[in-house]
């Protein structure tokens, strides 16, 4: 399974980049599944609901299940979050999963930057993030720069970055 993060900054865009792409990469016969990492308030479950008693009652892992999809949930409680290698094991196998942000985790990763954020680039600080996706020239960067308003183009650098070049 090939790997490939989308980070930046809060507000730059990896959510609609990332919904972009996924049609692309599916329109080209590919697998995709995502992976995204929620700020530590976000929740899943509601209070009220049986699978939210489950888990309060103490049950480690809940999984619900419905005739179009299933979740399974499972409490960390006191646990440190898992090591992201752990999450991916996870992951029913696929040509290529997209994961958005955890952008402190080993993983080859494309960065979304706006110039109008007025944020720093990550990329000085991160050798793993191995293009960036701007909606501006970047002059000086020393990785690819890529035309974000080009997911086209931006399909093709991550397959051309992962190897996954079939079909």
């Amino acid at each position: 399974m090939k790997v490939m993060g989308i980070v930046g900054w809060s507000g730059s865009g990896k959510t609609s980049l990332l919904v972009g792409l996924l049609p692309i990469f599916k329109g080209m016969g590919f697998t995709v599944s995502t992976m995204k990492h929620a700020h530590h308030r976000f929740d899943v479950d509601t209070p009220g609901k049986d699978s939210f008693r489950h888990r309060e009652a103490g049950a480690s892992e809940v999984l619900v299940v419905t005739s179009s999809r299933w979740v399974l949930m499972h409490e960390s409680r006191e646990e440190p979050e898992p090591p992201i290698e752990t999450l991916i094991e996870r992951m029913t196998p696929v040509d290529l999963l997209l994961i958005e942000g955890f952008k402190t985790h080993h993983h080859p990763k494309l960065e979304i930057h706006r110039e109008s954020e007025g944020k720093a680039l990550l990329c000085p600080e991160d050798p793993e993030i191995v293009a960036v996706a701007s909606d501006r020239p970047l002059p000086g960067l020393k990785i690819p720069r890529l035309d974000l308003n080009d997911p086209s183009a931006i399909a093709g650098f991550i397959l051309a970055h992962t190897g996954l070049n079939r079909i």
